[in-house]
């Protein structure tokens, strides 16, 4: 058999985008007065690009946290996780951004950002930063 024009995806590499294109100006909040509470959200359709092939990274993305004074709007959120889709990030350092993003935007009592990948080569992957650990 010919193969000599049969276009292999093997060492391709496909574009994508810098950190640059994520989008935290998508995210909004609005005023919490209520009781002291725990919040969580889980996103299951979360995608940024691995920068090493360029194809989709895709996992689950939970952020928890105890509000002070702000909330953040649902549909803004999940805005904001569309504009990784595109990006060729590192998974730890997705974790980091949304961290680095919801934490001053929110000023919680407590943030825990958490990501977990689909199967890679065999090794899962799960990320977690938490305002507790964290240093001043």
């Amino acid at each position: 058999m010919d193969t000599s024009n049969i276009d292999y995806a093997e060492g391709r590499v496909f574009s994508f985008e810098d950190e640059n294109a994520i989008r935290p100006s998508f995210l909004e909040t609005f005023a919490y007065s209520g009781p002291r509470q725990h919040v969580s959200y889980k996103m299951n359709e979360f995608t940024a690009v691995c920068p090493f092939s360029g194809l989709p990274d895709t996992g689950i993305v939970w952020v928890e946290y105890i509000p002070r004074h702000k909330l953040v709007g649902l549909k803004a959120l999940k805005y904001y996780f569309l504009s990784f889709c595109n990006v060729g990030i590192f998974q730890e350092a997705v974790t980091a951004r949304i961290f680095d993003d919801l934490y001053p935007l929110l000023e919680p009592e407590e943030l825990l950002i958490k990501t977990r990948y689909n199967t890679r080569g065999g090794i899962n992957a799960t990320c977690t930063i938490d305002s507790n650990e964290q240093t001043s």
